[in-house]
């Protein structure tokens, strides 16, 4: 008998249901943080930053980079410490022990990478629909076509659909698809900044935008950019998605903290160098209008080669690695919360050939499905996202202060104190009303969290009625364990 399948055995023994495989070591956890904090954000949404901020858009994405790395240092003191999946819903209980708000920061974080998801989904569409038309006029000589809404969103929930199903086949084959989506997603960022130096030594390029600051509200400068540092945020989320994988991480202690801030480096400096081409190359109030704001910046800035006719399908792949990757993340997370019952125990089975979360993942997939019909329009979605886990991020970062209390026996990552305070600080901040965020994304938020409550007080009945017991964490350091 093989070591996997003695391996596989003891997991089914051992409660009843497969435990999850280690497949991520240093190479795949780096392609997939890089993978999953580029992608939707920079493609979708620098058009809507540069209409708050005029010719200074880098400047939210280097604001949003400077407190994404500030609470990146709580994450990696507590998975370093507490190396087990399930993230800021184990942090939040072992500060505060109050199962109820560990639930509501566990169902944040799935809701945040449902909506991200589904923003990833509509950006996919709106490139499907832009590369249509590239076949038709560039490549065959036709017309382009005008298509609707309607047809957006069937190729959106299609879109989705297929995420699921690769979700199914498991983690190693949505890692490996990972590795793919993000050197593609990677090369067209690359593609840009290659674009904006081209643009240079042709004389197209204006760098003098760069430091123009204009807002067509009259705000000041201090409120513009932290209205757009609150969207601009949602291109700097998805490196918290890697602690909700260490059940899956070959050594989480050792790997983790260089590599996060590898990937965050990275992924800060491209953001940086690809803001400052495309306002350089394309006037902020054009930069804003319509939803692929980069694929002006290839056309404005190489005319005269084919690269803005292959942008979109560039596009596509990355926008889609990011709804791969904030899929398997939610769906795992409410895997590890319904092993410890604080969610209907279906959402934690697991197809036994695959050793995937099948009910969690078409739980997610189907709420993603109602954001796409329902909401629709990527600013509120991508908005969404960040306003959610701006509020975990607060959560976290004061998590880490408390639990210095909490002595464990191995070495892990200590973040400097000052670090998490200035962290909560903004966070905090950045989640209020005053950045001047839509009041609609209050809205989504308040609605994906209701379902939540409803979800949690259904947990509570089966638990009373059924089973004659309370509802709570039984054992928060291994949420994905089987405690019958």
């Amino acid at each position: 008998m093989s070591q996997a399948q003695t391996a596989e055995q003891a997991g089914q023994a051992s409660g009843g249901e497969p435990e999850l495989r280690r497949v991520m070591g240093p190479k795949l956890l780096l392609l997939f943080i890089v993978g999953d904090i580029l992608g939707t954000g920079i493609y979708a949404i620098t058009g809507t930053v540069a209409k708050e901020v005029g010719g200074v858009v880098w400047l939210p994405f280097l604001v949003a980079f400077v407190v994404a790395t500030l609470t990146a240092f709580s994450y990696l003191e507590l998975v370093t410490k507490y190396p087990q999946a399930a993230g800021a819903a184990l942090y939040t209980h072992k500060a505060f022990g109050i199962h109820f708000v560990t639930f509501l920061v566990a169902f944040t974080v799935m809701c945040s990478g449902i909506t991200s998801a589904s923003t990833a989904s509509r950006a996919f569409a709106a490139n499907f629909e832009a590369m249509i038309n590239v076949v038709r006029a560039d490549w065959l000589g036709g017309s382009e076509v005008a298509v609707g809404d309607g047809f957006t969103t069937v190729l959106a929930l299609l879109f989705m659909s297929l995420v699921a199903l690769i979700n199914l086949r498991g983690v190693a084959e949505s890692v490996y698809a990972n590795i793919v989506l993000t050197c593609v997603e990677l090369s067209g960022l690359l593609i840009v900044i290659f674009v904006g130096f081209f643009a240079i030594a042709r004389g197209r390029a204006d760098f003098s935008r760069v430091v123009m600051f204009d807002t067509p509200n009259d705000k000041g400068i201090f409120l513009a950019v932290t209205a757009a540092t609150s969207l601009a945020f949602f291109a700097m989320v998805g490196f918290e998605d890697s602690v909700n994988m260490a059940e899956e991480t070959k050594d989480p202690s050792t790997i983790f903290p260089k590599i996060m801030l590898t990937g965050l480096g990275i992924t800060g400096l491209i953001y940086v160098l690809v803001s400052i081409s495309a306002i350089a190359l394309v006037p902020a109030g054009e930069l804003g209008q319509g939803e692929a704001p980069l694929l002006k910046v290839v056309q404005a800035g190489a005319p005269n080669l084919p690269i803005d006719q292959i942008f979109p399908l560039i596009s596509m792949f990355a926008v889609a690695n990011s709804a791969l990757i904030n899929m398997l993340m939610a769906s795992r997370l409410l895997y590890g919360m319904a092993r410890q019952r604080v969610l209907p125990p279906p959402l934690g089975r697991v197809l036994v050939g695959r050793r995937t979360p099948w009910v969690a993942i078409l739980f997610t997939t189907a709420l993603a499905f109602g954001l796409i019909i329902v909401v629709g329009r990527v600013s509120q979605l991508g908005g969404t996202t960040a306003l959610l886990l701006l509020a975990v991020f607060t959560v976290v970062n004061i998590c880490c202060l408390i639990l210095r209390r909490d002595p464990v026996e191995h070495k892990h990552f200590v973040a400097p104190t000052v670090i998490p305070i200035i962290a909560a600080v903004c966070c905090g901040y950045l989640v209020g009303p005053w950045t001047g965020r839509d009041p609609t994304q209050y809205k989504i938020a308040g609605v994906l969290l209701a379902i939540g409550v409803v979800l949690w007080a259904i947990t509570w009945f089966i638990n009373r009625a059924f089973y004659a017991r309370r509802t709570y964490l039984k054992d928060p350091a291994h949420l994905d364990s089987d405690d019958r």
